[in-house]
């Protein structure tokens, strides 16, 4: 094994001066202007601005800066005083093709969009278009294809006043064609999590924080992906709280942290220690690792029991509230610990430690993110999760419970309002009573299955409300292909991305208003609303001018689809609403009334105000009307066979990114500059496979499924993983991705287990 002080990943903390660094680098990049401090001073504060990165909670006794490095450069580079005017296409080598050469940072860097755009295949580069003009020609475009040929995706960003609006919209229009940017990242959560507690939501709330004795990290990544929350686990550590992580990938955020609002650790340069045990679990080991876990707990309970002392496992919540229990306890008594070790890639010695940290903790939350979601067994992973919790009763009681960390900061927002693809999410009844609309009986298109029938040629239409959707999806070079053939593209964005250089037959980009801009209506200055990860519902007033007078709400936008894409309905008042968003919330809370009581009164509450959660009283709205014990069928959560020569890929997303947008080119937690194209490596795997370290390689995907998918121009690094694990950046290694490559039961991508070979790539130059 190669000296592991010669390998690049960063010894620093996450936070202090590097934080600000960061920070600082994007304002000079962006020059948004000098209203950016009171525009950061306002975020995530009672009639402030909800931030548009995560959708990490806002405390309600908030700081005098409730923001972090991630929301500061989204923020940042919204605010940005560049601009995409129709001018950028007349440029020399700015047609479409030429722009397609472009990277994703440089796309954006172009600026904010500044006027509704329709592709002109003549010269291959968009035009300016009034918005009257867009509005009537995409609804003429829409009512020429059928009701399920057409698909209205939302990319989490949109507030729930919108996406109420939109899932109407695609109601009305004859269709349940409603997938959503969680079906790439948390739609395991939402059906695994359903099946065995019966809700789709995380179950605890901010005091729950404050009250446990131990956090257990699997697949999350907070120093990247929600920095925010490593302020309460600071917190937690400081009382003396344990937390035990569980990642095939040193993530320095859960390795130690200096607080950038304490003067005294900023001029000190203390660091908080945060995971008191970090164990780098092979790619989709986690099933394996949580099975040992559970077996040390039962084997512990028995001992107890039968020395007549007291019980480790909570006898009594166990025979109250759950189901499968007998036969649970009796695959760990059975499972054996060669198997265990050999799938989590962790010793016997490591697993018992860390259920040790939990026998001896009273309260305790399992935090989880991507790393659990995005593999073909994801539902499994997440099911194992909450065995482990339930054994001790560590759901539906103060300061314990489970904590999926979500991404978009709408994302799940958007799904309690109804951008939903099944019906039985839907409330129908309710619809209909208000609107006379009819809501199809059958499911629409989850993501996979709309990239699927754009494949088999049944999608002829897409309407993105946000997102750089080409760039997110697997399958990327199929997609390219596939996207452009449809009939009608319409991207509703606020900058150029990747989406738009793939245009449809009739193509257009609407430009809408920042979260962070006053969006004027008749009405007045208008509230926009959104969902964290709690649970909680917060109201969001925007104050910058807006980049361009020809902007329009992603509200405003969404009704003058619909006013030329539908029949005349009295009951559909679009101009009202888009006058007064606060009518839309008025009929959210006639659509669910137990969700969004006195939703206009609450919305500026302090922290938000709290739509509720079954599983947070220990109601499980689950078959049973009981949670559920979950004995493992899969060894571990990959959906394919080891082989020689194949590894198991992770993606990776960097601390100079969120989602598919690209800030920049420096990973300084992971020891990385000025590139992406690196693959990650342990050195005795590069040295088994008689690889260099440094050299050029490319990665085949090792599927025979008649499709060859290849990503070249890699540099090989050696980097401290699991043997057999490789791990590179999302999203350039979507084009790796096979579309049927997926979680079992949600249809999530497996983003974070892909079977790959390495070759050397010798079309790279020097090779």
């Amino acid at each position: 094994m190669a000296d592991e002080k010669t390998l690049p990943h960063s010894s620093g903390p996450a936070g202090g001066w590097g934080s600000l660094k960061g920070i600082a680098r994007i304002f000079g990049e962006t020059w948004a202007g000098p209203q950016t401090l009171a525009t950061l001073g306002k975020l995530n504060k009672p009639k402030g601005v909800m931030c548009v990165s995560c959708a990490w909670p806002k405390p309600a006794n908030y700081s005098a800066f409730e923001f972090c490095e991630n929301g500061a450069k989204a923020t940042l580079w919204e605010m940005t005083s560049a601009r995409c005017t129709p001018e950028f296409w007349d440029e020399d080598g700015h047609s479409v093709t030429a722009l397609r050469s472009w990277r994703d940072h440089d796309l954006e860097k172009t600026g904010r969009l500044t006027h509704p755009l329709r592709y002109d295949p003549a010269t291959d580069r968009y035009r300016p278009v009034g918005w009257d003009k867009a509005f009537a020609e995409i609804g003429a475009e829409l009512r020429k294809v059928q009701p399920d040929e057409a698909v209205f995706y939302a990319s989490g960003h949109a507030g729930l006043e919108a996406s109420y609006l939109y899932a109407l919209l695609a109601r009305a229009f004859g269709t349940n064609n409603l997938p959503q940017s969680s079906n790439m990242c948390h739609e395991t959560t939402s059906v695994g999590l359903t099946k065995v507690i019966g809700s789709p939501v995380g179950t605890i709330v901010w005091d729950d924080l404050r009250q446990a004795d131990a956090f257990f990290f699997f697949g999350q990544n907070p120093g990247t992906n929600s920095p925010r929350f490593l302020h309460p686990l600071k917190e937690a550590k400081d009382r003396g709280a344990k937390i035990v992580t569980f990642n095939p990938v040193i993530e320095q955020g859960l390795v130690s942290f200096v607080d950038p609002q304490s003067p005294a650790a900023m001029l000190t340069g203390k660091a908080t220690v945060i995971s008191d045990q970090y164990h780098q679990v092979r790619a989709g080991g986690d099933i394996a690792a949580l099975l040992g876990m559970c077996k040390c707990v039962v084997e512990a309970d028995d001992a107890e029991k039968a020395a007549g002392k007291a019980e480790v496992i909570d006898h009594g919540f166990v025979a109250q509230h759950t189901t499968g229990f007998d036969v649970f306890i009796g695959a760990c008594r059975g499972a054996d610990w060669a198997d265990i070790t050999h799938e989590s890639g962790l010793d016997e010695a490591a697993i018992r430690a860390a259920a040790e940290v939990y026998m001896k903790a009273e309260r305790v939350i399992g935090v989880y993110g991507m790393g659990l979601t995005q593999h073909a067994h994801g539902a499994l992973n997440i099911a194992m999760l909450v065995n482990l919790l339930l054994l001790r009763g560590n759901i539906g009681r103060a300061g314990a419970g489970c904590c999926p960390v979500r991404g978009h900061s709408n994302v799940q927002g958007q799904r309690t309002v109804g951008i939903a693809e099944k019906v039985h999410l839907v409330p129908v009844d309710k619809l209909k009573a208000l609107f006379g609309v009819e809501t199809p009986a059958k499911d629409g298109f989850n993501i996979v299955e709309a990239v699927e029938g754009l494949f088999a040629d049944k999608v002829r239409a897409f309407v993105c409300l946000g997102g750089n959707l080409l760039r997110a999806v697997p399958d990327q070079e199929r997609m390219e292909k596939a996207w452009a053939a449809q009939d009608l593209t319409v991207m509703v964005s606020t900058k150029l991305n990747r989406s738009h250089l793939f245009p449809g037959k009739v193509a257009y980009i609407l430009p809408c208003l920042g979260r962070m801009e006053a969006d004027e209506q008749a009405g007045g200055r208008q509230t926009v609303t959104s969902e964290d990860s709690f649970s909680m519902i917060n109201g969001s007033i925007g104050n910058r001018k807006p980049p361009s007078d020809m902007l329009k709400s992603e509200l405003a936008i969404v009704a003058g689809i619909a006013k030329t894409a539908l029949a005349p309905n009295p009951k559909l008042t679009w101009d009202a609403w888009t006058g007064d968003y606060g009518l839309v919330r008025d009929l959210i809370e006639k659509t669910y009334p137990d969700d969004f009581r006195d939703y206009n009164k609450r919305m500026y509450d302090a922290g938000g105000f709290y739509r509720g959660n079954a599983a947070h009283e220990r109601v499980w709205k689950t078959e049973s009307g009981k949670a559920v014990f979950t004995t493992p069928d899969e060894a571990n959560a990959i959906g394919f066979a080891d082989a020689p020569g194949r590894y198991r890929l992770v993606t990776l997303r960097s601390n100079d990114q969120f989602n598919t947008t690209i800030y920049g080119y420096s990973d300084r937690f992971r020891g990385i500059e000025g590139t992406r194209d690196v693959l990650l490596m342990n050195p005795d795997d590069i040295a088994e496979a008689a690889l260099v370290d440094g050299q050029t390689v490319r990665l085949i995907t090792d599927v025979d499924d008649g499709q060859h998918r290849a990503l070249g121009g890699l540099k090989l690094t050696a980097y401290k993983l699991p043997r057999g694990t490789v791990a590179s950046y999302y999203p350039e290694c979507n084009v790796l991705v096979p579309i049927g490559h997926h979680d079992q039961l949600s249809k999530t991508p497996a983003s974070k287990s892909i079977p790959v070979r390495i070759e050397a790539d010798r079309e790279a130059k020097g090779a």
